[in-house]
């Protein structure tokens, strides 16, 4: 391909990737610098509220299968 054509249009797909990447979802991580950004979803304190809740329950739950493993050994250690 002769480079008359091929870095023009080089040309036109970076400047169409950088155009996207200005428009795109940033998701959850770290706020976007400027005019673009807006606070990440995980960072609202009711989701952060939310997410604690999830983790304490999660370790109460562990913490509930832990005692009933401990309390079936000591059944079966205790049966004849």
């Amino acid at each position: 391909m002769p480079d008359r054509i091929l870095m023009p249009f080089l040309a036109l797909i970076g400047l169409a990737l950088i155009a996207l990447s200005l428009v795109w979802p940033q998701g959850y991580g770290a706020r976007s610098p400027g005019p673009f950004g807006s606070v990440p979803i995980q960072q609202t304190p009711e989701m952060r509220v939310k997410i604690q809740r999830e983790k304490d329950a999660a370790a109460m739950r562990d913490q509930q299968a832990r005692q009933q493993m401990s309390d079936a050994r000591e059944a079966a250690a205790t049966a004849p």
